[in-house]
């Protein structure tokens, strides 16, 4: 009896998770769309939104300037951030699992830096796959974000045989740097590119068109949908290897299907909107603190609350010191840092308090 009551409290607990998250989400997206130097009543942004989609009828008097805006101009960059903002959340979700160390995200493993490698290789020498077309960059950007993990999980193992978390961080951190004075190496023999190159390398959603969103979904859906299907996984791998391997988990399977997802996830977003840091750190760990580890919930939750998050910082970045636009990963960076450094002391609080 116990424990039926407990499942249905942790169900209902679910069910007011999603709504909320999934309001988050809503609430962003409109909000978003509607403010800029033009603004638009939310009334009308749900009359465009479903005379454009659903083929619903239109109220007349919506202006024709107000569906532009809408529909050709901030839609597509609100999405964008969207997808990106979720692409980042969950993978930063499943590199926290798979280490159990709540520092672990793309950016710090330096996954998004060998993503940024890739990408502004492909932009600095104008590569073009015939059979690729527009996915070249993400296809190469996510190439070279999956060499990044993996040439970081070989190093740490050569040091340390027991692979600790602590060693893959610091050697994520070590490869983010040297891969780094590889970006600048590039900038430095940049002519009229520089400026496009800066401008993605500080990461950005702006000037992005429905194209972009084309080129991030598939990713999007196969990264996610990995990741979904290893969630049960992931949640026996939070207590170690060899527990999950007693469990029946095939271990080295399972690992290489969640990297190899996370590192598909961060290039697509890296390959759309440049490096943009902190949102696979902040938001896994702040959802995980609201709703819980269980990885069949946090990873859905986390999309959508990284979503809604990364949606609102484009909001941040375009009209807080209007008209300038300022770099999204500025933003994302000015919120994440403090939060790095406050998990970072709770977490050598935590340790200490244990000894």
């Amino acid at each position: 009896m116990q424990r039926l009551s407990t499942r249905r409290y942790l169900k209902s607990n679910y069910v007011v998770a999603y709504v909320l998250s999934l309001a988050f989400l809503i609430i962003s997206l409109l909000t978003a769309v509607s403010i800029g130097s033009v603004f638009i009543p939310i009334s009308d942004i749900v009359r465009i939104i479903g005379a454009q989609i659903f083929r619903l009828p239109i109220a007349e008097e919506v202006d024709s300037m107000y569906r532009n805006i809408v529909f050709e101009i901030r839609l597509p960059r609100v999405l964008l951030a969207g997808f990106v903002g979720g692409s980042l959340a969950i993978a930063g979700a499943v590199f926290q699992g798979l280490l159990r160390n709540p520092l672990a995200d793309p950016y710090i493993l330096g996954v998004s830096s060998g993503a940024s490698v890739g990408a502004v290789a492909t932009l600095f020498f104008n590569i073009s796959i015939p059979f690729l077309g527009l996915y070249t960059l993400p296809v190469l950007s996510i190439a070279a974000a999956l060499m990044t993990i993996f040439l970081v999980l070989f190093f740490a193992k050569r040091v340390d045989r027991a692979m600790r978390v602590e060693t893959i961080i610091l050697t994520g951190i070590i490869f983010s740097s040297f891969l780094g004075s590889f970006i600048s190496l590039i900038i430095a023999f940049t002519g009229d590119q520089l400026q496009q190159i800066m401008g993605w390398l500080l990461g950005s959603v702006s000037m992005r068109g429905w194209s972009h969103i084309g080129i991030i979904i598939p990713f999007f859906i196969l990264g996610s949908l990995l990741l979904f299907m290893n969630s049960k996984e992931l949640n026996a791998l939070a207590f170690g290897e060899e527990r999950a391997q007693h469990l029946g988990v095939d271990v080295q399977k399972r690992k290489l299907m969640v990297l190899v997802a996370g590192s598909i996830l961060t290039g697509a977003a890296v390959a759309v909107s440049g490096a943009i840091g902190f949102v696979g750190l902040v938001i896994p760990h702040l959802t995980r603190r609201l709703w819980g580890p269980d990885h069949i919930h946090l990873l859905p939750l986390s999309i959508l609350i990284g979503a809604g998050f990364l949606m609102l910082t484009d909001l941040v970045s375009r009209t807080i010191i209007s008209p300038t636009i300022l770099p999204i990963g500025v933003i994302t960076a000015l919120i994440g840092a403090p939060a790095f450094a406050f998990i970072l002391m709770k977490q050598r609080n935590g340790m200490r308090g244990g000894l």
